[in-house]
């Protein structure tokens, strides 16, 4: 999964945390922050469609973050 969006989306960086098929997502992107909180959970979804729609991924969450933002909190 991390893999797939951070190939998908160049400048994102993604941290992964859940196991099973629930998962919560970490995204850290300024490309993502300009975008409207929908149009960023749209384009995270129809990269995650295929393995939603088979039931490999159940449940995810998302929480996005700027990358200044993110180095703020990692402090």
């Amino acid at each position: 999964m991390k893999q797939l969006v951070e190939s998908a989306l160049p400048n994102t960086e993604v941290v992964v945390e859940g196991e099973g098929c629930n998962f919560q997502l970490t995204l850290v992107s300024d490309e993502l922050m300009a975008l409207a909180p929908v149009k960023r959970q749209q384009q995270v979804y129809a990269l995650l469609n295929e393995a939603i729609t088979s039931g490999a991924i159940h449940a995810v969450t998302m929480k996005f973050f700027s990358v200044a933002d993110w180095q703020a909190q990692s402090q």
